[in-house]
């Protein structure tokens, strides 16, 4: 695809920049140090990722030949209960073990900005657990230490792999960025 923007991505995150490489649409990585990922304590659960996208995309100088992708996810227990970064093994833990057995919600929130336009949205992925064993939440905490993702848990990992028994919607969402989505939205701001 031929693009009119030069892309800039907005993320430190390895598997975002993997994730947007895979469209095979040239993309630089530029990041504002210091934007709070902070939320009104009123906002329903599911505006929460697309109000601090929107709160990143507005934090960047953009020049009129750039498009700036910002993105949040969050993973939502029992359709109210944020589960950010774990704090540490104990925090992960707690989140996996909520998550074991149940059914839980990705969110992506995704803006699209340019100098004359901004495209915002939302994508939900329904994620189901196994009944996960102390031994392989133990085993996947002191393994993987997934204490830079949300949930506690990255589903591309084995956890994912042993744990995982059904999706509903996008497995790239739950990695934390829904590619196919942005790709769309990409052809139709060209």
């Amino acid at each position: 695809m031929e693009m009119k923007y030069k892309i800039i991505l907005a993320s430190n995150s390895p598997r975002r920049r993997e994730l947007l490489a895979g469209l095979d649409i040239p993309f630089t990585v530029r990041v504002v140090e210091g934007i709070a990922e902070s939320y009104p304590l009123n906002l329903p659960v599911p505006e929460i990722p697309l109000y601090i996208a929107k709160e990143k995309a507005a934090a960047y100088e953009i020049a009129d030949d750039e498009l700036v992708i910002t993105a949040d996810t969050v993973v939502v227990f029992d359709k109210k209960e944020v589960l950010g970064k774990p704090k540490d093994e104990e925090d992960a833990r707690r989140m996996l073990g909520l998550l074991s057995g149940n059914t839980h919600q990705v969110i992506t929130g995704v803006c699209l900005t340019t100098t004359e336009r901004q495209s915002a949205f939302v994508v939900e992925t329904d994620v189901t657990f196994k009944v996960l064993g102390k031994e392989e939440i133990d085993y996947y905490i002191g393994r993987y230490k997934p204490f830079d993702k949300a949930g506690a848990y990255g589903i591309q990992e084995w956890i994912g792999y042993v744990g995982v028994t059904f999706l509903h919607g996008s497995y790239f969402n739950v990695m934390g960025l829904p590619v196919q989505r942005i790709y769309e939205e990409l052809k139709r701001m060209q």
